[in-house]
């Protein structure tokens, strides 16, 4: 399930730039609710929803705050290495 704005990130992915897919995944294994994260990344619950869909070019400061939140948390983000962006747990 590959949204416009995965190919986007993906494509020309910089180690600061998350992709939708990585928000999902990330709060998957934190298992935090939209409205969690949204609150966390001082963003709104409708915000994270239409980025996480891929529906939405966010700014790059917002993809930051959502990153800065969930590495916080114990996440973090893979960078491009053939196989594609990727996210996991901190030791």
């Amino acid at each position: 399930m590959s949204s416009a704005l995965d190919k986007k990130t993906s494509a020309s992915y910089i180690p600061s730039m998350i992709s939708p897919s990585q928000i999902r995944g990330a709060r998957a294994m934190l298992g935090l609710t939209q409205a969690q994260l949204a609150e966390a990344a001082g963003i709104s619950t409708t915000a994270l929803n239409n980025i996480e869909r891929g529906s939405a070019d966010p700014k790059v400061s917002t993809l930051s705050a959502i990153r800065t939140a969930l590495e916080a948390a114990g996440i973090e983000f893979i960078a491009e290495n053939g196989g594609g962006p990727g996210v996991r747990l901190k030791r």
